[in-house]
């Protein structure tokens, strides 16, 4: 078996990429430039006064870009579609990369198609749609999340298997058993990057958006009440929301993954009181919306507390530590002494925050008008904040969730980068990073492809947020 390269037998493609690729970068440039130093354009409008082009050179190089980028989509989705229908030997590196995640080419396609289709029955997610930024950052998001969803069809070897003769070899290298290539390359130990890189993806996915979404309940249960009654109750939430913030973030990760602390039980101990905000919130919402109805209002909240409760002290209590309290017959779910360190540290350091947020967005809606008409219905304090206030804070709550999946995203891979939490094998992201920048002037692949997957995800969650804050505004 022969190497592979990089576009196989597109490869006659590859100089009118590269000439497309470069007038697009002079065209951006030349935009920038222009819209410092050109005089104000003449626009060209349609009778209702939309935007149809603007003259001058400014509006050469706007058409330029828009017409250049529209180019260079076109070439890659040919490398794409073309390296999908080839064989493995002349579809190059690119075409194979194509071939392995065509169960989430067909998944992102049929989002889209359907997302599009009823768009308008869809409220703010259909809303979406109508942005260009939003629906890039949407597909780069749900790139990465169909990857995880089928990781194990994606992958092409073992993420801890070992091949001595392919250690830092690069991307296109074939197996010695000729079995296959690694399409990425290879680490120094020789496994798949390309395989770690995509299993990587799930180990991201599961706890960077339930951690974040732990966090948020923690910080609108607090930020709520804080920000309606105020007083002493917002001054003392308050102290200890700015005494958690002021604390060094990665000292306390450090502390939290010491044997000495670990022993103590602490991540659990602090897990006992953070995932039991999500259980009162629940109870809180029901009671809120059903006081009037007992009945119903009994059944929830006794289905929410049973089922709940065994959630919560099966995901606390692990056989062998301080916190075990289901037997192991009965404890279902499992969860690793260094992944649930993790998830307490990242819900501990984002809950603050999230608390802050809500609170200065309660004291601005308290305000409102109709906040003194459900006030004077008689209406409880609680379902004033759960149904009247918080449902009008949804787009800045939505933007920031997005945003803090982002940031939730990079303190991980910072955790795998200094090696804490996650077992040194694992193939998340930062450790594999870690892994393979200690070797940078021999191979640098095991390195960059982690992290361009890293900037990719964080970049796609930053432009949906932007989109969906670009759609919020207009309600």
């Amino acid at each position: 078996m022969d190497p592979l390269t990089w576009t196989g037998s597109l490869s006659f493609l590859n100089p009118v990429t590269i000439g497309v690729a470069v007038a697009f970068a002079i065209a951006a440039v030349a935009q920038i430039l222009l819209s410092f130093t050109a005089s104000e354009p003449s626009i060209i409008a349609n009778p209702d006064g939309t935007v149809v082009a603007r003259g001058g050179a400014y509006g050469i190089a706007e058409k330029s870009v828009r017409w250049l980028f529209l180019a260079l989509i076109v070439l890659v989705a040919i490398y794409i579609v073309g390296g999908a229908i080839m064989s493995y030997g002349s579809a190059g590196i690119v075409g194979g990369l194509a071939k392995r995640f065509l169960p989430v080419w067909a998944a992102l396609i049929l989002t889209f198609a359907l997302s599009i289709r009823y768009k308008r029955r869809l409220g703010l997610y259909g809303k979406l749609f109508d942005s260009t930024i939003g629906m890039i950052g949407f597909g780069m998001v749900m790139f990465w999340v169909f990857t995880a969803i089928f990781a194990d069809l994606v992958t092409t070897h073992d993420v801890l298997s070992q091949i001595s003769r392919m250690k830092n070899k690069m991307p296109g290298t074939p197996t010695p058993d000729e079995m296959g290539w690694y399409l990425l390359g290879g680490d120094h130990l020789g496994r798949d990057v390309f395989s770690r890189v995509v299993m990587g993806s799930r180990i991201v996915v599961q706890i960077a958006p339930l951690a974040t979404m732990f966090a948020f309940m923690v910080g609108i249960t607090l930020g709520l009440p804080a920000g309606y009654y105020g007083g002493r109750l917002d001054t003392g939430l308050s102290f200890l929301a700015n005494l958690i913030l002021a604390f060094p973030v990665i000292l306390l990760f450090y502390l939290l993954v010491t044997p000495e602390i670990v022993e103590t039980g602490m991540p659990q101990y602090m897990a006992m009181v953070l995932f039991l905000f999500p259980i009162v919130f629940l109870l809180i919402l029901v009671n809120s919306r059903f006081y009037v109805v007992p009945a119903l209002r009994n059944k929830v909240m006794l289905i929410i507390a049973v089922v709940g409760g065994y959630l919560y002290l099966s995901l606390i209590g692990e056989v062998g530590t301080k916190v075990a309290v289901l037997p192991n017959a009965l404890d279902l779910i499992h969860v690793p002494g260094n992944i649930l360190i993790v998830f307490v540290s990242v819900v501990f350091v984002n809950s603050p925050t999230v608390f802050r947020i809500v609170r200065g967005i309660v004291l601005d809606i308290k305000t409102r008008d109709y906040v003194s008409a459900a006030q004077t219905r008689g209406e409880r304090p609680w379902y004033i904040m759960l149904w009247e206030m918080l449902p009008n804070a949804r787009g800045p709550l939505i933007v920031d969730f997005c945003l803090r999946i982002g940031y939730t995203t990079i303190l991980l891979g910072t955790l795998g980068f200094f090696g804490l939490g996650l077992s040194p094998e694992s193939p998340d992201w930062g450790s594999t990073i870690n892994a393979g920048r200690k070797l940078m002037t021999v191979a640098q692949h095991p390195a960059i492809v982690p992290a361009l997957a890293l900037m990719s995800l964080v970049l796609g969650l930053n432009l949906l947020a932007d989109g969906l804050r670009e759609e919020s505004m207009k309600d």
